[in-house]
């Protein structure tokens, strides 16, 4: 059977692509030249450009029109974890280490190993953690503002198994979720597992606009707002206390679930309360140890109403059970002996050297940081291609991720995001002057 018209035309443009007839940055024809050059209803113009799209081959910019992708870049650059190449350097996810991490993790296994129990850890786990873990979790929040009792806490594998059992239990297909107009993109992945409809919110000052907020729970049926007020990944703002405030009054008064995401919490110095502390009846926090211990621990907690814990405990049962006990077993030691606590305040002192060096080397280009975040937000002036940057970075050995993955409106603005964490500071150091050399070369 022959395929449909359209097929042909989006195998013709996306062989075209491929074999460089057409090139990186080109402007296709909009949807209405390409519907009258090919005798197509507008409508499905539109589905030739969104096949192209889903293929990583061209990228629509609101207002600018659909252009020819970078194609030497993985199609889900910043979202999915690769294996990356001899030589790679990865200024693309964050997983910051000291020096010793190591022989910490060796001394804690021995410590388990001659603890006796052994015994339990062989057996299936509460699917919310074992009680102690669980107050050992709480007694840390407690630190950071958040006063709960351990019913409230669950443990979690990892951050994002927290999101998702969350979103799993709380949520449902269809219902609409408030975000950053770039947010986190393993939000998004989640989001469109679980079908959910995002709804972006653009920023006013640190935060996105409340005003926009109200005016969208009054037109639409808002289900939830997701955020990350405490270093904000990508822009790393910390939202006001004033702001806090006036988003909670906004979740009550329209009955919204506040999904709130601490992941980067930690590095923050003396934040205003989360928000789940200001509004324990609506809002979940969740967090976890990837970035403040290590990311392979995968141990995370997530926090909540009792009515809500209720939920969220099914969804871990239905999913993964438990979280495994030798893992949660040696976070929660580390909680107790203030190994993490120790490991937080080198972090934040750690992530500050990175952040002085990232604005010597940078200065002059636009940069949008926090001085004690693992990353840096380089919004490229109006010539220059996001992609055709992360390309030739690509080609320096040098992996970053452009602004497609945390866009969640049609406008995808030309930025990097660069992860400042994951390697040695001599390398960083040599990158990010690759990374200025690249950029300026585009701008000229």
């Amino acid at each position: 059977m022959a395929q449909p018209r359209y097929k042909e035309l989006v195998d013709t443009l996306a062989a075209d692509i491929r074999s460089g007839h057409l090139r990186a940055g080109t402007r296709l024809p909009t949807h209405r030249q390409l519907a009258s050059a090919h005798g197509l209803a507008l409508v499905t113009a539109t589905r030739v450009y969104a096949e192209l799209a889903a293929m990583g081959l061209v990228s629509g910019e609101t207002g600018r029109g659909t252009f020819v992708r970078e194609i030497s870049l993985p199609p889900r650059q910043g979202i999915d974890q690769f294996a990356l190449a001899a030589g790679m350097v990865d200024l693309n996810f964050n997983y910051p280490a000291l020096p010793g991490q190591a022989d910490l993790l060796r001394s804690a296994l021995r410590q388990l190993a001659a603890s006796g129990d052994l015994e339990s850890l062989l057996r299936y786990q509460p699917h919310g953690g074992r009680q102690h873990e669980r107050a050992a979790v709480a007694r840390h929040l407690a630190s950071r503002g958040l006063k709960v009792g351990w019913e409230q806490v669950s443990l979690v594998n990892g951050a994002q198994a927290g999101l998702a059992a969350t979103v799993m239990a709380l949520l449902g297909p269809g219902d609409v979720v408030a975000v950053d107009t770039l947010t986190y993109p393993g939000f998004k992945v989640l989001a469109e597992a679980c079908r959910l409809e995002l709804a972006p919110i653009q920023a006013s000052g640190q935060g996105f606009d409340l005003d926009a907020l109200e005016r969208l729970c009054r037109t639409r049926r808002v289900r939830a707002v997701y955020v990350m007020p405490t270093l904000h990944n990508p822009l790393g703002w910390v939202t006001g206390a004033q702001w806090r405030r006036q988003l909670v009054s906004i979740a009550r008064r329209h009955g919204l679930l506040i999904i709130e995401d601490a992941a980067y919490a930690f590095l923050a110095d003396k934040p205003p309360a989360p928000l789940a502390a200001l509004a324990p009846e609506t809002a979940v926090y969740v967090s976890g140890f990837s970035k403040n211990i290590a990311t392979g621990l995968r141990v995370g907690f997530v926090v909540a109403s009792a009515e809500s814990m209720k939920a969220i405990e099914r969804i871990i049962r239905a999913t993964t059970w438990n979280t495994p006990g030798v893992m949660t077993s040696i976070a929660c030691a580390w909680l107790d002996d203030g190994t993490v606590e120790r490991l937080e305040a080198e972090k934040r002192r750690d992530a500050k050297i990175r952040q002085s060096m990232a604005a010597e080397i940078l200065a002059g280009l636009n940069c949008v940081r926090h001085p004690s975040s693992y990353f840096v937000w380089l919004p490229l002036s109006h010539e220059v291609r996001a992609d055709q940057v992360a390309a030739a970075l690509m080609r320096e050995q040098i992996s970053v991720s452009t602004a497609e993955p945390y866009a969640t409106s049609h406008h995808v603005p030309h930025a990097v995001r660069l992860a400042l964490g994951s390697v040695e500071l001599d390398v960083l150091r040599e990158s990010l002057e690759t990374v200025r050399r690249v950029i300026s070369g585009y701008a000229y």
